[in-house]
Formats: C-alpha cells, sequence, structure tokens
C-alpha cells in the first residue's frame, strides 16, 4: 500500500471510530481496496465484506435497531444500484445510515465503464433528497463525524463521497 493511501485509509477509519461506528460492511471497489485492508486490521470494528449493495442496507439498517452504528463502503456505481432499497427502507421507516462512497466516473477515472455514474451520481443523489458531502483533501476528513451524526438526528441516510486524489493521498 503507497504511504499516501495508507495514512488517509488511517485518517478515514479514525474518523469512523469517532463517530462511534463499530459495523463496517463493504463491497469490493479499486479505490477503497486500501481503506477496506486497514478495517479488516483494525480491533475497533467488525467488517462484513458482502456481495451485493443491497446486503450492505440491510445489514447497516438492521444495526440501527441494537444501536449499533456502521457504516457501508462502496463505489458511486454500487450505491447507484441502492436507490430503491434506500427509499424503500430507510426512507420509509425513518432508519439513518451511513455511507462512505468513492467517486467513480468523475474527471480523472480511467474506467470507461465509471463514466455514467460521474455523470449522473450527484443528480440521483439530489433527486431523492440525500444529503452528502463530497471529501476531496485530506483537512476534510474531520467532517466525517458531522456527517455520520447529522444521519442519525435526520433519521435518514447520509453519504460522505471521496475523490480519487484524496484516496490516493495525493491532496
Amino acid at each position: 500500500m503507497i504511504l499516501g493511501r495508507r495514512k488517509v485509509s488511517e485518517n478515514i477509519v479514525n474518523q469512523l471510530a469517532e463517530s462511534g461506528i463499530s459495523l463496517i460492511a463493504s463491497l469490493p471497489d479499486d479505490w477503497v481496496a486500501d481503506l477496506i485492508k486497514v478495517v479488516e486490521v483494525d480491533s475497533r470494528f467488525k467488517h462484513v465484506p458482502v456481495n451485493r449493495e443491497e446486503s450492505a442496507i440491510g445489514l447497516c439498517s438492521g444495526t440501527y435497531f441494537s444501536k449499533t452504528y456502521s457504516a457501508a463502503v462502496m463505489g458511486a456505481s454500487g450505491m447507484l444500484t441502492c436507490i430503491y432499497a434506500i427509499t424503500k427502507i430507510n426512507y420509509t421507516y425513518e432508519i439513518p445510515m451511513f455511507f462512505l462512497v468513492s467517486m467513480r466516473g468523475a474527471i480523472g477515472d480511467t474506467a470507461k465503464y465509471q463514466i455514467s455514474n460521474g455523470i449522473y451520481f450527484f443528480d440521483v443523489l439530489n433527486t431523492i433528497g440525500l444529503p452528502y458531502k463530497v471529501l476531496e483533501s485530506r483537512e476534510q476528513l474531520s467532517e466525517i463525524p458531522r456527517v455520520h451524526r447529522h444521519s442519525r438526528v435526520y433519521n435518514r441516510p447520509s453519504a460522505v463521497i471521496l475523490s480519487r486524489e484524496l484516496l490516493n493521498g495525493e491532496t
């Protein structure tokens, strides 16, 4: 793991712990692979890899009823596939949920198949009224607990969107 990426991942993990989050459900994504590696070895968290994004929605939504704070880690395309589950489960029953999402498809993403995510992702989040904060530098990582807290107060999902440059340790 490149040193800059590792430091950013460790900082993100510390912010998650500061938020009281103890369970992380993740779906593999190249951009968050280093973050997932750091979570896996950190004893403050129970890490649950999932094979479908909707499984992360169900798992993290269920933890709300045990007063356990959780986070779902996935790429933008994964979150887009969950819009029905989010609106059906979390919006209908006012269940808070916290997402950490890599901003696939943004300028700088070299994976052509991710481009549509960059075109439509924020429009979709705005359409369903899902609050989010885009983080593009290490200095902004301290916003993670605030966004998580907003989800708990609002009783609805919220998301932190992580840029490629941030996840690569470039900013």
